[in-house]
C-alpha cells in the first residue's frame, strides 16, 4: 500500500507535450559508477593495487540505467449508500454504530493488496440524520470502514456531492481526514481546492484529480466547493481538468490519474460528452489514465491515444437491481487494477486488469464474479461475469484478472 501520502506544493518540471502541457516532472539524478582501484575485475575478485598497471587510469564516468519501478493502483466503483444498506450497516454494528466494512470483505484482497487503492464516495457524510435517495446523507462511520477495508484515498466529486450543501462537503472531508484517507474532488476552502492531491507509491509521486459533470441541478455553495463541469460543454470541461493536471505536475507528480463521475445513468455505452472529454484528456502526455463512475452500470474500457479509459466501473455497492425496477446490470461492477511501470522520468500504465463484481442484495456483500463460479449464488455470479466482460471487453493489454 502507500508508504507515505503528502501534498506537494512546489517542484519544477521540464519538457512539453504536443499541446504545450509540461511533462512528468523532474528526473532524478542518474547514479554514477564507482571509480575505485579496488573494484572487482571480470573474475569477481577485487583487484590488488600491486598488480594493477602503473599507467592504468579510470575510464570516463558512465551513467547507470535507472531502476524500473512497478506498482498497482486499484480503483473501485460507486459507493452508493441507499437506505437498506444503512439499515444493514447499523445491524453490522450491533445498533451502536454503522459498520460498512463487511460489505467489502470478499473483495478486500483486490483493494488492500494493491500498492495504492482508490474508492469513489458518491454521497456526502454531513451532519444530521442519515438519509437516502434522492438527497443523500451518509453516516461518517463510512470513512472508517473505507480505511478498514484497505482504501488509501477516494474521489468525492459526484452528482450528489452538494446534497447537504457546504456542511455535507465539510463533513465528508473531516471524516476522511480523521480516518487518514486521502481525498480530492470536493473541498472545505478555495485554498484547499487549489492544492494538488499527491500520494507517493514506491517513491513515485502520483497525482489524483477528480471531477463530476453534474450536481443534479443543485448549485455548488461556492465555485470551489466541488470540481464540476457542464456535460454540454465537454471542451471547456476538459480544459478545466487539464488545468488541475498541470498543477499536479508542477507540484511534482510524475503520473496523474483522472477520476470522472460522468455519463448517462443506466447506459452501457459512453455518450458523446464522455468520448469528447476522454479524447482531449488522453492527448495530453500528463494524463496517465482516466477512470469513470456515474452511469451505475459497466461501460467499455478503451485505449485512446495509447492511454486506458475506463468509461464506467458501475456500482461497487448499492441497492440497485432488477428488483428495484432498474437494469440487472446495476448489480454488476468492476475493480480496475492499473499496472504502472516507471523508469527515470517516464511513468505509464502498461496494462490493465479488472475484477468483475456483483452485489448480493440482502446483506450487500460485494462478491468477485468468476466465469467458473460454483456454490451459493453461482448462477448469478456467472451471469454477472458474462455481462461485465461482454461490455468492458478484453484485449492485448487489458482484460479480466485471473483468479486463484
Amino acid at each position: 500500500m502507500v508508504t507515505t501520502a503528502a501534498v506537494a506544493l512546489a517542484v519544477g518540471v521540464t519538457g512539453a507535450d504536443q499541446d504545450g502541457d509540461r511533462d512528468s516532472g523532474p528526473r532524478p539524478d542518474r547514479a554514477r559508477a564507482n571509480d575505485s582501484s579496488t573494484a572487482a575485475n571480470d573474475s569477481g575478485i577485487a583487484n590488488d593495487p600491486s598488480t594493477t598497471p602503473d599507467d592504468s587510469s579510470p575510464g570516463p564516468e558512465q551513467p547507470s540505467r535507472p531502476p524500473r519501478v512497478r506498482f498497482t493502483v486499484s480503483v473501485s466503483g460507486d459507493l452508493l449508500m441507499h437506505g437498506p444498506l444503512l439499515d444493514r450497516a447499523l445491524a453490522n454494528g450491533d445498533g451502536g454504530h454503522y459498520d460498512f466494512a463487511p460489505f467489502f470483505e470478499r473483495v478486500r484482497p483486490y483493494v488492500a493488496g494493491a500498492d495504492l487503492a482508490l474508492c469513489h464516495v458518491e454521497t456526502p457524510m454531513g451532519p444530521g440524520p442519515p438519509s437516502s435517495y434522492p438527497i443523500f446523507n451518509t453516516p461518517a462511520d463510512l470513512a472508517n470502514s473505507i480505511r478498514k477495508s484497505g482504501w488509501d484515498g477516494c474521489s468525492t466529486a459526484s452528482n450528489h456531492s452538494v446534497d447537504q450543501g457546504q456542511a455535507g462537503i465539510d463533513g465528508t472531508v473531516k471524516a476522511l481526514k480523521r480516518s487518514k484517507v486521502e481525498h480530492t474532488g470536493s473541498f472545505r476552502s478555495e485554498r484547499a481546492s487549489r492544492r494538488p492531491t499527491i500520494v507517493r507509491v514506491k517513491g513515485i509521486p502520483v497525482g489524483l484529480v477528480a471531477y463530476t459533470d453534474a450536481t443534479n441541478g443543485l448549485p455548488p455553495p461556492h465555485p470551489w466547493s466541488v470540481n464540476a463541469y457542464d456535460a454540454d460543454r465537454p471542451a471547456q470541461g476538459a480544459e478545466a481538468i487539464l488545468d488541475d493536471v498541470r498543477r499536479a505536475h508542477r507540484a511534482g507528480a510524475r503520473a496523474v490519474i483522472v477520476n470522472l463521475h460522468w455519463g448517462t445513468e443506466n447506459a452501457s455505452a459512453p455518450n458523446a460528452s464522455q468520448r469528447a472529454v476522454a479524447e482531449r484528456l488522453t492527448r495530453s502526455r500528463l494524463v496517465s489514465a482516466v477512470v469513470g463512475q456515474g452511469p451505475h452500470v459497466v461501460q467499455p474500457i478503451a485505449r485512446m491515444n495509447r492511454k486506458f479509459v475506463v468509461f464506467s466501473e458501475g456500482n461497487l455497492v448499492s441497492n440497485q437491481s432488477a428488483a428495484a425496477g432498474l437494469p440487472t446490470a446495476t448489480q454488476d461492477g468492476l475493480i480496475a487494477l492499473l499496472r504502472f511501470v516507471g523508469r527515470g522520468g517516464r511513468v505509464r500504465v502498461k496494462r490493465l486488469r479488472y475484477v468483475p463484481t456483483w452485489v448480493r442484495i440482502g446483506d450487500y456483500v460485494v462478491l468477485p464474479a468468476r466465469a467458473g463460479e460454483s456454490g451459493a449464488s453461482s448462477a448469478e455470479l456467472r451471469a454477472s461475469y458474462r455481462r461485465t466482460v461482454s461490455v468492458a471487453g478484453e484485449g492485448k493489454r487489458f482484460g479480466p484478472a485471473p483468479f486463484d
